[in-house]
């Protein structure tokens, strides 16, 4: 089992500050003219004062340079909020017991007048199946229980020579198979916005545990939507990298075509300097990009260098597919806000058809689970995972995988045997790829008569825990927003533009911005000029509003 979380002795009491979620009307047609702005902005006497979020790394950094703190300063102030709020949260499956002597090196350089990384003192979680030298890497699954990797993913060791610090292994649906963490083989993750629904997935602790401030930022992975969908349902930002831009070594192989490491934080900023930290060629991953890493931050300018319409002459496009049927009311009145907040700012929108759009979900599930039925086979009890006793080869193979594997991840591996099995490879896997071409096609297209396109990230808010767990294809069916986006290889970047009122409750609604191929560039400015723009209160969650950090 995932060791527990142990207070320690350091640890001071704190009182934690509650306040109401923001409301919003949810009632409207798509005219981009009758939106404003305003829509968002709700009444500020039950809420934080409106204020664009500001970079969590670079005041780390500043404050560790100018010597006002010390890294284990600030170390155990999230190692006291996250004793806090983990009990309700569940967001990590483990926590590193090296977390303090890491802040101890990091302020051992600091008196050295030592050169800083860019992520000094920075704490950093790390999605788990993701390689970690010195800590377990279960990918969720109990067939790696305990396992623990001789190495460091490609992405953890690039964070780590920046003098991150790695706080622990988050959790997340098993194998990246779910959009929920609900298929976690351990625990359950919790919404920080509301602790009776699901974070997203699958990675979903990676998502919760950024929008607790129980860490910075944090690493993730993406296959078909698992940094996206949970950064809209968490309210913070999430950023899925071109197919090649970050290296695949060492991430647990779900979809090998379409994986990609990703970055969860609560700013636009925090997101390109991680990215930036993590991107470049890697000889250990073949698929990885030659291509030059730019520094993403440089056109990234504070809000009082904007001009009035900062993004003038920007074509934006809208997925009209995107705004139809299965979508909730309330996500296309937000998204259609945010749409109009663009148009306010300076840039030309419009919709835009991708005719292919309704037929990537199914695509990408044969796809996804054709290479899932191969990738997963290495898992028998012999080359990786937990052995069961048996007495001949055969059973122990099928009693390993057995016992090993969680319902979901049987399922996609049955589904992806059969569509590759004689006879059905034409007719499912072949015609899937066939599909795929055509996204790409229209993605390209659409692409070259606009600048950008956006869409919703999920077709709804963040739902209760257990109220889709018994029906597979109404899951599967929340990942139709960034499904596309994998197969065609493209960059997202999803980004909270406001809340949706369920009850009593405000939940956060994300905004995704699709680029071609290597332009993470492009997206990150718009993301960055849409957030300081956008007349909106911080998106942090009532359980952990009111703190300094």
């Amino acid at each position: 089992m995932p060791s527990p979380i142990q207070t320690p002795k350091f640890l001071i009491q704190q009182r934690w500050l509650f306040s109401k979620p923001v409301r919003h009307g949810v009632n409207s047609r798509f005219f981009f003219r009758h939106f404003r702005a305003s829509q968002l902005i709700s009444d500020p006497v039950t809420l934080a004062p409106s204020s664009p979020p500001f970079s969590q790394i670079l005041t780390i950094r500043e404050a560790l340079i100018s010597r006002q703190r010390k890294a284990v300063e600030i170390a155990e102030e999230y190692f006291t909020r996250l004793n806090q709020t983990e009990p309700l949260l569940k967001s990590f499956l483990h926590v590193s017991e090296n977390v303090m002597r890491d802040a101890e090196e990091i302020d051992k350089k600091i008196a050295r007048n030592e050169e800083l990384g860019i992520l000094a003192g920075v704490l950093v979680g790390v999605k788990d199946n993701l390689c970690t030298l010195n800590m377990p890497s279960t990918g969720g699954s109990r067939i790696l229980e305990n396992y623990r990797p001789p190495f460091d993913a490609t992405a953890v060791r690039m964070v780590r020579e920046r003098d991150a610090i790695l706080i622990g292994k988050t959790n997340m649906d098993e194998f990246g198979m779910g959009s929920s963490t609900e298929a976690s083989s351990f625990q359950i993750t919790a919404n920080p916005w509301d602790v009776s629904r699901v974070p997203g997935g699958s990675s979903g602790g990676s998502s919760a545990a950024v929008a607790a401030r129980q860490c910075a930022v944090s690493l993730g992975s993406d296959s078909g939507g698992s940094v996206r969908q949970p950064a809209s349902f968490c309210g913070v930002v999430g950023l899925k990298p071109t197919y090649g831009r970050v290296s695949r070594y060492g991430l647990m192989a779900y979809a090998s075509s379409m994986d990609a490491v990703g970055c969860f934080a609560s700013s636009v900023m925090d997101a390109a300097i991680l990215l930036r930290a993590i991107s470049g060629h890697d000889t250990q991953d073949a698929t990885s990009c030659k291509c030059e890493v730019p520094d993403y931050t440089t056109e990234l300018v504070p809000k009082d260098l904007l001009g009035s319409e900062p993004l003038k002459g920007l074509r934006v496009g809208v997925i009209r597919e995107t705004l139809g049927d299965g979508v909730d009311t309330g996500v296309t009145s937000t998204i259609q806000a945010a749409a109009s907040h663009l148009e306010e700012i300076g840039c030309t929108v419009t919709e835009v058809s991708l005719s292919s759009f309704s037929l990537g979900l199914p695509s990408y599930y044969i796809l996804a689970s054709s290479e899932a039925s191969s990738n997963l086979s290495r898992y028998d009890g012999v080359r990786y995972g937990n052995q069961v006793l048996a007495d001949e080869l055969r059973s122990l193979y099928g009693v390993s995988r057995a016992n090993g594997f969680g319902p979901e991840v049987k399922r996609r591996i049955l589904m992806g045997t059969y569509a590759l099995s004689a006879g059905y490879y034409d007719q499912y896997y072949k015609r899937a790829q066939q599909v795929r071409t055509l996204v790409q096609k229209s993605f390209k297209k659409a692409l070259g008569e606009h600048d950008i396109l956006i869409s919703p990230a999920a077709p709804t808010t963040a739902y209760k825990i257990g109220e889709k767990v018994d029906d597979p294809l109404a899951m599967y069916a929340g990942d139709i927003m960034t499904v596309n986006v994998n197969l065609a290889g493209l960059p997202a970047l999803v980004l909270p533009c406001g809340f949706v009122q369920s009850g009593d409750v405000g939940l956060p609604v994300g905004l995704q911005l699709i680029g071609s191929a290597f332009d993470e560039a492009k997206l990150l400015r718009v993301g960055h000029i849409f957030e300081q723009t956008l007349q909106s209160p911080r998106f942090v969650p009532p359980l952990v509003d009111g703190l300094t950090m």
